[in-house]
């Protein structure tokens, strides 16, 4: 695919390789890794504006920041309200935030329950409204969403020119309906449609795993650009081999850059916690360390978790 910097309303991103908004991962220190690598884009965690509302510790801690040049701040909201949608642009939570990406995408059972995620694309008036409300910050607004709910009824285009028509200034399509969840192959032919459809920026999401598959997708959609989701936790380097960004550091080593940088900004529980989760990732391919996994489970402090690291990865990326 072709590298290239893409116009996303008055912002330019330096790359059109993007990384997606992950639960327990996209915290501070991994948005810092993948600017490093090259990503154009790295969303915070979804921020639900209803837990922002009441001032939720945890919540807030979402949106830490890193204080880097050229990085653009990006966060994603989760919420049904255009009112309170509106409210939570607005505030002080997000006065130093560039972009608001707004979750029409989430399909887990209590996020659609609710009326939120997924379940905005069946209530096509309310997503606007919401779009509309968030403009009102003078924010960027993008939009992340589905190819639809279900694999015999999608409408994509339809919701891509929705957007547009409010005001979003990009949109992320995950090849997959809500009722597929994160198995099965991505409909790319619903991308394409939708990217034919608008003149905004489209990004693709969804089954991306290797240079090959990046390219692939680009090629089926004519998208702008392509996000990375969970492939990225397991090989991260993936952004820096495809924008060419230059990258020495092992897994080893960079997991101990993101064990320092999350207990610079975070407790020592949550630290851990966040790295065992990297680290189970980068396992996952790894010959030789299931039988470390039982380990890396059970540390208990920070001397104990880079003693396992150093068992599975260190000598591993030594030889």
């Amino acid at each position: 695919m072709e590298i290239k910097k893409i116009h996303v309303g008055s912002l330019l991103l330096q790359s059109n390789v993007l990384m997606a908004p992950l639960a327990g991962y996209t915290c501070l220190p991994f948005r810092m890794l993948a600017h490093q690598l090259g990503a154009g884009l790295c969303f915070t965690e979804m921020a639900s504006v209803n837990a922002l509302k009441y001032k939720d510790r945890a919540t807030r801690q979402l949106l830490y920041r890193p204080e880097l040049p050229n990085y653009i701040n990006a966060a994603q909201l989760l919420g049904g309200s255009p009112y309170i949608m509106e409210y939570i642009a607005k505030s002080e939570f997000l006065k130093d935030y560039d972009i608001i990406d707004i979750n029409m995408g989430c399909p887990v059972p209590n996020v659609f329950k609710s009326g939120e995620g997924c379940a905005l694309m069946l209530d096509m008036p309310r997503a606007a409204s919401i779009i509309r409300a968030c403009k009102k910050s003078g924010k960027v607004v993008t939009v992340k969403c589905r190819t639809g709910i279900k694999e015999d009824a999608m409408f994509a285009a339809e919701f891509a020119r929705m957007c547009e028509d409010a005001g979003a200034d990009l949109i992320t399509i995950h090849g997959r309906s809500r009722s597929m969840m994160y198995d099965g192959i991505p409909y790319y032919e619903e991308i394409r449609l939708a990217k034919a459809a608008v003149s905004i920026p489209v990004i693709a999401n969804g089954g991306i795993h290797s240079i090959a598959s990046a390219n692939q997708v680009m090629e089926e959609t004519g998208a702008d650009g392509i996000m990375f989701g969970r492939y990225a936790l397991e090989n991260p380097f993936i952004i820096s081999k495809l924008t060419g960004t230059r990258y020495e550091k092992s897994f080893f080593e960079t997991l101990l850059d993101q064990f320092e940088l999350a207990l610079k900004f975070y407790t020592e529980t949550y630290a851990i916690n966040y790295v065992r989760k990297l680290a189970a990732n980068g396992m996952k391919k790894r010959k030789g360390t299931k039988k470390y996994k039982e380990q890396l489970y059970q540390v208990g402090s920070q001397e104990e978790l880079i003693e396992v690291l150093s068992l599975i990865f260190a000598e591993k990326e030594q030889n």
